[in-house]
């Protein structure tokens, strides 16, 4: 852990049962929703260990956080049938090893074109901000899919 790290942050929130948006905790990572809901069912998958890389992490971790997280993607895209999926690991902002797992809809928002691109101001407006109702609604669903396709807790 990083104490200058907000995914290390992140973490340690989820570790003491303050962190809203846990949804669970898996070997290599956990699974949270993003702060915003442009997207519906945006979720991240915070690695573990801290790493700026990917190649950083040990190789049999590494292989096991890769798994993972492609079951983490299939639980959104059940939960939330989206057309497509788009899967980031990026790291500019937050150099800590993280997906970003995007439900992407026929009627969303800039469909052809990464969600950065789209205005900041829109992609964390209040009104992208979930509910805590909401939040419930999305963890619950996603929880499900993975509980269904790997027994998750």
């Amino acid at each position: 852990m990083s104490s200058t790290c907000a995914i290390c942050e992140r973490i340690l929130a989820i570790r003491s049962g303050v962190n809203p948006l846990f949804v669970a905790e898996l070997v290599t990572g956990y699974v949270v929703l993003a702060d915003f809901q442009l997207w519906r069912g945006y979720t991240i998958f915070l690695c573990k260990e801290h790493a700026e890389e990917l190649h950083h992490l040990d190789r049999e971790f590494r292989l096991k956080f890769l798994e993972e997280m492609s079951l983490v993607a299939e639980a959104v895209y059940r939960a939330f049938s989206p057309v497509k999926l788009n899967y980031e690991l990026l790291g500019n902002s937050d150099p800590h090893v993280h997906w970003h797992i995007i439900p992407r809809y026929r009627d969303d928002t800039a469909p052809n074109q990464p969600i950065w691109l789209v205005d900041r101001k829109l992609r964390c407006s209040e009104e992208a901000r979930p509910s805590a109702q909401v939040i419930q609604q999305l963890k619950k669903s996603v929880l499900e899919e993975l509980r269904k396709l790997s027994g998750v807790d």
